[in-house]
């Protein structure tokens, strides 16, 4: 890949993880503030709802940072935008959409449809 365009999917995927780093900060601190006074227990479950969805979001997010550092590192090692079960080049549109891709179009989607041909038996 061309010198230009790894500058270009590095700065976008630090501006990702900037901003994911930051929403996990204001999570901390929405957790950890003392609790409201709630008038009854309709208010206290709905708190605790809000609280469990918003933690299974952050957990997501933890995951999606793991995959951009380790995108990183693909750039900083050359193999950036390598499908890893190929070896062809993961196409510009691909890598765009999705930048911690690992696999071009047609792995992912072989392995996508194995993964469900494997889940119907």
């Amino acid at each position: 890949m061309e010198p230009e365009k790894l500058e270009f999917f590095r700065k976008l995927l630090m501006e990702r993880l900037q901003a994911l780093l930051e929403d996990a900060g204001a999570t901390i601190g929405d957790l950890t503030d003392d609790k409201e006074r709630l008038a009854d227990d309709i208010d206290l479950a709905s708190m605790e709802s809000n609280r469990d969805f918003q933690l299974r979001i952050r957990d997501r997010e933890r995951t999606l940072i793991h995959k951009i550092r380790q995108a990183l590192q693909r750039i900083e090692d050359g193999e950036y935008g390598i499908c890893q079960h190929c070896g062809e080049e993961i196409s510009e549109r691909r890598l765009i959409a999705r930048p911690v891709a690992t696999h071009c179009i047609d792995c992912k989607t072989e392995a996508e449809q194995l993964e469900r041909r494997s889940r119907d038996f």
